[in-house]
């Protein structure tokens, strides 16, 4: 009940904001195709924006507008752009639509294209930032919720994140989780996604994922996707970075999620790994500067990680090189909030790691729901819920499957003092290989307690319980 009021809550106060902002704008016509001249759509966002006040632009010339450098709506009141199924193309690597004042926005029926053919091969950040589809910065002095509404709208072939919303003062170096870094501001970010195609977008730099909010400050994040589709992302299909206080609310239904994370291809970065890509050693065998060091020469050398770790003597006990993959969908949470989400009737596949991956760090808890869901043939994990410190999980699975997936099907643990209680019902698993015949890992890895309770479910490849009690 408490989940079902909070995520009621949070996407009724995004669609208000759209509505009050519809009932009261001021109404720009575009009339014409062209890039730029009366009644262009550059023409009417400049309009809008000098305004001051809430804008409505309505397309209502049929075809589809090509520009050769982004748009911008500069205004801080609400913004409401219409169309009828145009696509705002361009063969330059800009972000097609900017709004740095952290207004509301609200887009239905426009396509965003830019010039594709990105790789790691092809970056789009060598010569300046790499473009994106829409870009909404929020300011550090914002107060009220910003809010995103997008209904029968895509994006494709932009060389950086399809979509970006970020409240956070690094931009595009906010990073992720605790180790991110950055401030933002009091304002929380509201994000509603009806029938939205995000695809082959993210592929001309390192980390640029389908649809990215990053979120610093006292805000939360809540965000609903019904009838969309994430795929052939460079990096995560969608990423919700919340790194201070505030939860991550999420409201997932009828989606897809599928062959997100190849930036770093392995085909063309397996060349660049060293010989040896991973030892282990006994103390006072192997100094650090013996074993192999980072990579340099790649195409992108942000794409090969190495970890090394040390005995306390300065000897090397272990290190490896490994690739950065990214999920179908990744949720992180670093500070004084939760992950609260649920997940209904979407489709997980393909994804170069974890289908889906939500973190969990500082005093906060992950309650999930996952109701007729599949996770098949992602290359790590199908699904993995990790809590690091003193929160709960509280996991329902119905319905749910997952198989063929190269990790787990299912994880939930619990690394610290908080308890573990997930109930499986209706689910299946099955040839998850991740070495060990493991469907269904439930561990609670310190002092809180756990239950796992399985109904009618047929977990082919194994449980492995840790630290819980199975009912």
């Amino acid at each position: 009940m408490v989940l079902r009021y909070l995520l009621g809550t949070a996407l009724g106060l995004s669609l208000g904001v759209g509505q009050v902002a519809a009932q009261d704008a001021q109404t720009f016509l575009v009339t014409t195709t062209a890039d730029t001249g009366d009644g262009s759509l550059r023409a009417a966002l400049d309009a809008a924006s000098a305004a001051q006040t809430a804008a409505r632009v309505l397309i209502t010339v049929e075809g589809d507008i090509a520009i050769t450098s982004g748009l911008s709506y500069q205004g801080t009141a609400p913004l409401d752009i219409a169309g009828l199924g145009n696509v705002i193309e361009t063969e330059a690597n800009v972000t097609l639509l900017s709004v740095p004042n952290g207004a509301d926005l609200s887009i239905s029926g426009l396509s965003f294209h830019g010039p594709g053919g990105f790789s790691a091969e092809n970056r789009g950040d060598l010569n300046g930032p790499a473009g994106k589809g829409i870009a909404i910065a929020v300011p550090n002095d914002a107060l009220d919720t910003v809010s995103l509404t997008l209904t029968d709208v895509s994006v494709r072939h932009v060389a950086g994140h399809g979509i970006h919303m970020s409240d956070c003062s690094l931009a595009d170096d906010c990073g992720s989780g605790s180790g991110g870094g950055g401030d933002g501001s009091d304002a929380g970010l509201a994000i509603t996604l009806t029938n939205v195609t995000i695809e082959k977008v993210g592929h001309g730099r390192f980390d640029a994922d389908g649809f990215r909010a990053d979120e610093r400050g006292a805000g939360s994040i809540t965000f609903s996707a019904i009838g969309s589709h994430f795929a052939g992302v460079g990096a995560d299909g969608v990423e919700l970075d919340e790194g201070d206080a505030g939860d991550i609310i999420a409201s997932i239904t009828d989606t897809t999620f599928s062959r997100n994370g190849n930036y770093c291809n392995p085909a063309v970065f397996a060349a660049f790994m060293p010989q040896d890509p991973e030892g282990e050693f006994d103390d006072n065998m192997m100094a650090e500067d013996a074993i192999p060091g980072p990579v340099v020469g790649s195409p992108d050398d942000t794409c090969i990680e190495r970890e090394v770790d040390l005995y306390d003597s300065g000897f090397v006990e272990e290190y490896a090189f490994g690739l950065d993959l990214d999920d179908g969908i990744d949720l992180d949470e670093a500070g004084e909030g939760s992950i609260i989400t649920k997940m209904y009737n979407t489709i997980i596949t393909g994804n170069m790691d974890e289908g889906v991956d939500w973190d969990e760090e500082g005093p906060g808890d992950i309650n999930v729901t996952f109701v007729a869901t599949d996770a098949n043939f992602n290359v790590d994990d199908g699904y993995k819920m990790s809590e690091a410190d003193d929160g709960d999980i509280i996991a329902i699975v119905d319905t749910a499957n997952a198989a063929a997936n190269g990790g787990k099907g299912f994880v939930f643990e619990e690394e610290d003092a908080g308890d573990v209680n997930v109930r499986v019902s209706g689910t299946t698993t099955f040839k998850n290989d991740d070495s060990d015949d493991t469907g269904l890992e439930v561990v609670q890895e310190d002092d809180g307690a756990g239950t796992l309770t399985v109904v009618a479910s047929n977990i082919d490849d194994g449980i492995d319980a840790e630290g819980v009690t199975m009912q």
